[in-house]
């Protein structure tokens, strides 16, 4: 009998869970636009609505549900199972509707999340991340379904996926930022980089935007570079990042100074985490 065995390697190869550092209050990938890019329950709040838009062509649905990742410290993410020494996850505490969304093209809809708090909760931060998982058509719009054939066919089909962290602080919490090992790279003749290391303290979480300034030996000082949603998650202590700089004729990294400041995101009146000048010359 002629048969076509077609072999799914999507899940295993081309999920992309992504937690990209975005400079705006959205986060989007492929085709789904969701905001907010976090969610954060302290004080007295209680609930937070996540809105999702299909920003594509075609109708698409998405999965809802929980991961849990640990954050190396080179800022990338690794899937877990149980929690580090230290850590303490979240989903036991939430709850969400719907979990499951279907998108028309240019539609949105809203994912409710509930906070629930449990007597069993310790004075610490809770992290988990909510998962928006793409889920494949068998055949893609316009594609003519495969014919019986003896050959074995191999069909590779990309999910996209999006995750955003939810943290629970049931009690007040604190932490502090250093920034140390401040090293300029100028050696490549294209683009400089600045290499940073944050080291939290603490037990909460930081998150924020990077900003680096060139201040002249004579003249106002030159925003050179940023980098906006930063975090240092628990129980991490420490996070290097690295980013580029601005290059052009009118800056000089041989001398004057710079000024780099870790700061809460926005543009209104933000705190300072944490701000180191360098000297140049």
């Amino acid at each position: 009998m002629k048969r076509i065995k077609s072999i799914c390697l999507s899940a295993l190869l081309l999920t992309l869970s992504l937690l990209s550092i975005l400079p705006s209050a959205a986060f989007a990938q492929g085709d789904l636009l969701i905001t907010p890019r976090r969610v954060v329950f302290e004080g007295s709040k209680q609930s937070q609505e996540l809105t999702l838009a299909n920003t594509g062509r075609d109708t698409a649905r998405y999965n809802v549900s929980f991961v849990q990742y640990r954050m190396n410290e080179n800022g990338s993410f690794e899937q877990i199972e149980e929690p580090d020494s230290g850590q303490y996850f979240a989903d036991k505490y939430l709850r969400f509707f719907p979990r499951s969304v279907t998108l028309a093209p240019g539609e949105s809809q809203v994912v409710r999340m509930q906070f629930r708090r449990m007597p069993d909760m310790e004075p610490v931060e809770y992290r988990s991340h909510v998962y928006f998982r793409a889920v494949p058509k068998e055949t893609a719009l316009g594609e003519e379904p495969q014919q019986d054939s003896t050959s074995i066919g191999i069909r590779l089909i990309p999910i996209f996926g999006i995750t955003i962290p939810v943290i629970i602080r049931p009690a007040e919490l604190s932490a502090t930022t250093e920034l140390r090992e401040i090293i300029l790279d100028t050696k490549s003749d294209t683009i400089p980089y600045l290499s940073v290391t944050f080291h939290r303290s603490g037990d909460k979480s930081v998150y924020g935007d990077l900003t680096v300034s060139w201040i002249p030996d004579k003249g106002p000082a030159v925003e050179v570079g940023i980098v906006r949603g930063i975090a240092v998650y628990t129980p991490n202590k420490v996070r290097r990042f690295k980013m580029q700089l601005l290059k052009n004729e009118e800056i000089d990294y041989t001398k004057g100074k710079l000024l780099v400041r870790y700061q809460s995101p926005g543009d209104l009146k933000p705190e300072v985490y944490a701000t180191r000048e360098i000297s140049l010359q």
